[in-house]
């Protein structure tokens, strides 16, 4: 299957797929994406919206937090996901780095990485030699690598559930609010690399994020979520351009910069869904 945008093969497909939680909450209302082989698509929107909720449904970590996937499809390669569980997911190359980084405190920054590469059998030599690899991405993991992991920084925490990502020799990677409770100058830093694995890895991104500048900047193509339902998608470039995006995201308009104050209330915007 191609890529309806471009002439990559599709990876992740995820077709008008509706949510519930605790058989009452409807939080995605037909949501439908989708990620091209080595490529990063961003899914972008406010607190709340559905992005970490759509991350989970296609790694199927919804029924964890009585979430069901209750209309629509998921398919990976062509092959319909609805069935298998999270463990099924990494061994075919999805992995999910959690919001909030979710390291294992009492264990050190290499002992994390290292957990990322359980379910390998290509031997020791293969490990240490990805090992080698995230350290080389991660130039300031290598200088902490016998750190406690609970006593690292936020940033470094961050790299450390990317790296362990690395360790399991993904596909797709499903990152979830990578700048989150980050400085403006490490949140750059992570993007960076993120583009530099997809670039020399192949790894393709799907990146849940709230900062749109960001991105966009980084991204080929993205979508935005408001309530659980996708408003505007096409390529990160076209999106940077939409006047709409530049008000009510980049707090941009022809007049200038406007706070976020000035433009949350775009719902009274009548060309928003036109």
């Amino acid at each position: 299957m191609l890529d309806a945008g471009n002439t990559r093969e599709t990876l992740l497909e995820v077709n008008n797929i509706e949510v519930i939680y605790n058989h009452v909450i409807l939080v995605l209302k037909g949501v439908s994406l989708s990620v091209p082989k080595g490529g990063i698509t961003a899914l972008m929107g406010g607190n709340g919206a559905g992005k970490t909720t759509t991350l989970k449904a296609i790694s199927n970590l919804l029924r964890s937090e009585r979430g069901d996937v209750t209309k629509g499809s998921i398919t990976y390669k062509g092959e319909n996901t609805g069935d298998l569980n999270p463990s099924d997911m990494v061994r075919k190359g999805v992995i999910q780095v959690m919001e909030g980084r979710h390291c294992f405190e009492h264990l050190t920054v290499e002992e994390n990485l290292l957990t990322g590469a359980y379910t390998r059998k290509d031997g020791k030599g293969a490990i240490n030699a990805d090992l080698e690899m995230v350290y080389d991405y991660f130039p300031r993991l290598r200088e902490r690598r016998k750190s406690q992991a609970g006593y690292t920084s936020g940033g470094e925490q961050q790299m450390v559930a990317m790296g362990r990502a690395l360790m399991s020799r993904p596909e797709t990677v499903l990152l979830d609010e990578p700048s989150m409770g980050l400085a403006p100058q490490l949140v750059e830093q992570i993007f960076e690399i993120v583009k530099s694995i997809n670039e020399k890895e192949g790894v393709s991104f799907l990146l849940a994020e709230q900062n749109t500048n960001m991105a966009l900047k980084y991204s080929d193509y993205g979508y935005i979520l408001e309530s659980g339902r996708v408003v505007m998608d096409g390529p990160a470039a076209d999106l940077r351009e939409n006047p709409d995006v530049k008000e009510f995201y980049l707090g941009v308009s022809d007049e200038g910069r406007k706070s976020f104050r000035d433009v949350r209330s775009y719902r009274r915007r009548k060309r928003w869904l036109s």
